[in-house]
């Protein structure tokens, strides 16, 4: 059973392209090896927290994955300090982190009475073998120690000085209209922290939507100082189009269905779970939900631990709509780490009228939107031709402030904070 479990799952992974890193400068996050699964990145003990922890403290980072198989791989991990483009900095390691940049991954565990078998492994940071002394952004990149120049696999993370505070809200009432199609952050930043800055040129704002990589916006610079305080509003950089709030099903447990599942069964050598038909939101009425934000949580409800007791299951997709011309539709949450791939790319079945997916997942609770990506076309893939843009919705706004006076090498992380609507 073992061996034919484990050959139907790589056969399931077999639609996942065999992606390489290309460059050094690719530094998205993203999983290169067919043999690993669900790369989780959180902060300790606060699910709903971006993976932004406050240098100094005790908080944690902590980044967990799979490797399907029987046997554990010996890994070791490494940290690239970004800048705000999240380009690699010109500190050298010394500067940024505490001892040498290699650690092996000491903490694994392999599944328990799981159908697929897999080792989970788990990275905690910081440790006793590496501290992080500098803030900023960061890569955390995992590799084979007998080939190091081979990433399997990497993930951002940020570290704030916090030293600066940040004061805002979100409103509907936006420069292009009042309650329509569109949210506007508005935001304050007291820089007596910091002492005597050129806001208009040692200051860089980041603004992004849900923690989504291609929400992420620059604001070059504020709309007035008041002193020490650093005003932005009313900035096109800071209206975004509303969204709608995210799907979600849950797949706990392989012996009743989970919220939104139509139905599974086990077929092959894994569990098939079929969600219920899902239908376009693009003109319908706002519908009021709380959601994660486009997270996802490993869970199954037996488990005393599920990162080891979750099992891995085949999720049918079915979106009932008429296809979109020269386009291509995606499932996307943060599952999918913002790559758009055979992996979660959906068919159009024109004899039943309906899109579909079958994607490979752990067991939990997760978040998914349908998002929409013109075919030959570099453009960013929207959720608007099929989600709509509800002003009602609940939306999470990451604001990153960085600072790079004249003469430094790297950009620091000064503070970060998060404004919610709705």
């Amino acid at each position: 059973m073992v061996k034919t479990a484990l050959t139907s799952l790589l056969i399931m992974m077999s639609v996942i392209p065999a992606l390489r890193c290309v460059a050094d400068t690719d530094t998205a996050t993203k999983i290169f090896s067919r043999q690993f699964r669900t790369l989780k990145t959180e902060v300790e003990d606060n699910f709903m927290s971006p993976p932004v922890i406050r240098l100094g403290t005790n908080d944690r980072i902590l980044i967990s994955f799979d490797e399907i198989g029987e046997d554990n791989s010996y890994l070791e991990y490494r940290l690239i300090h970004c800048n705000a483009d999240w380009q690699p900095s010109r500190l050298v390691e010394s500067e940024y982190i505490s001892g040498f940049n290699s650690a092996r991954i000491e903490d694994f565990a392999f599944s328990s009475a799981t159908f697929v078998h897999y080792v989970n492994y788990l990275i905690a940071l910081p440790n006793d073998d590496m501290q992080i002394l500098h803030s900023g952004n960061y890569l955390l990149q995992v590799y084979d120690p007998d080939d190091p120049d081979v990433t399997l696999l990497q993930t951002r993370f940020q570290v704030s000085e916090n030293v600066l505070r940040i004061d805002g809200g979100v409103t509907t009432r936006t420069d292009r209209g009042v309650n329509g199609e569109y949210q506007q952050v508005e935001f304050a930043v007291e820089s007596q922290g910091l002492g005597n800055v050129n806001p208009y040129q040692d200051f860089l704002v980041e603004v992004s939507q849900n923690m989504r990589d291609n929400t992420r916006r620059f604001v070059p610079s504020p709309l007035r100082v008041d002193g020490s305080r650093i005003v932005y509003e009313h900035l096109n950089e800071l209206i975004f189009p509303a969204g709608n709030e995210y799907r979600r099903f849950e797949s706990v447990s392989n012996n009743f269905p989970g919220m939104h599942v139509d139905s599974l069964r086990y077929m092959g050598s894994n569990y098939h779970v079929w969600l219920k038909p899902d239908a376009s939101r693009a003109s319908a009425q706002y519908s009021f939900d709380r959601t994660q934000h486009g997270r996802f949580m490993v869970h199954e409800y037996n488990a005393t631990d599920s990162s080891i007791g979750a099992d891995y299951i085949t999720v049918h997709f079915l979106l009932d709509m008429p296809e979109i011309m020269d386009s291509e539709v995606y499932v996307d949450g943060e599952f999918t780490h913002g790559l758009y791939n055979d992996y979660n790319r959906m068919t159009y079945d024109r004899a039943k009228g309906v899109y579909t997916a079958e994607i490979p997942v752990k067991q939990g609770a997760y978040n998914y939107q349908y998002v929409v990506k013109r075919r030959m076309s570099t453009d960013t893939p929207v959720p608007a031709p099929i989600e709509g843009n509800k002003f009602e919705t609940g939306n999470e706004y990451g604001v990153a402030i960085y600072f790079r006076p004249p003469g430094a090498r790297a950009d620091r992380l000064v503070s970060f904070t998060t404004l919610t609507s709705n």
